[in-house]
């Protein structure tokens, strides 16, 4: 998860908050998108004001438009994985994030997604992952949504992939998944499947955060 506020240079040096608001109001009409209130932001998620401010100045320097496409996306994505191919595992990545089905990433959706996977609970986490899982978006995960982000993770990952892994590798990782996710064993995972397998899966717990650290 840190790659997410790193891919936006979020900004660690106190942020002079003494501007005042016609200021304020100046610096965001300068951008093509305005993104919603800091008080409704702040409603929405679990970043106070000064926070929220911090990380838009962060996004706006990287996106002056407000926006950012996919291929935008990638693009800063890829510089975080020199020794892979980022632009799969990204591609699904920016989905997850675009959740209007805009085929952009606002600052409504950056922080709001930030929010979950840094400061949200264990099921409000899990349910996002569940999510990314979900290509299709049809409520299930399948054996081959979960080999595709898979396998682009460890594409992303090139040769710096710890244990060096076989071809046939992110197979056998969703094979084993599913053995332990797929309850009644119907093919695919629900949602309430997935999280709880996680809950009592020690083990799965810590791939997932592996995953994570990637995100």
């Amino acid at each position: 998860m840190g790659l997410v506020v790193g891919t936006f240079s979020m900004q660690t040096k106190q942020v002079n908050y003494r501007k005042d608001k016609a200021d304020d109001d100046l610096e965001m009409t300068t951008v093509c998108h305005r993104p919603e209130g800091l008080d409704q932001l702040e409603a929405l998620t679990n970043f106070n004001k000064r926070e929220l401010q911090v990380l838009y100045r962060g996004f706006k320097n990287e996106c002056p438009s407000g926006i950012v496409s996919e291929e935008t996306f990638k693009q800063i994505y890829a510089q975080f994985f020199p020794h892979g191919d980022a632009s799969t595992y990204a591609h699904y990545l920016f989905n997850a994030f675009d959740t209007a089905h805009s085929g952009s990433i606002k600052f409504e959706d950056f922080v709001t997604a930030l929010s979950i996977l840094l400061r949200g609970s264990i099921t409000e986490k899990l349910q996002w992952t569940f999510n990314l899982y979900d290509i299709n978006r049809d409520g299930y995960i399948n054996k081959e949504e979960m080999t595709d982000i898979v396998r682009a993770i460890y594409d992303m990952m090139g040769k710096y992939t710890y244990p060096v892994l076989k071809n046939e590798a992110p197979k056998q990782h969703v094979e084993a998944f599913f053995l332990k996710m797929d309850k009644n064993r119907d093919g695919v995972v629900t949602l309430d499947e997935f999280i709880l397998s996680c809950q009592e899966d020690e083990n799965i717990m810590r791939s997932l955060q592996l995953f994570e650290n990637v995100i």
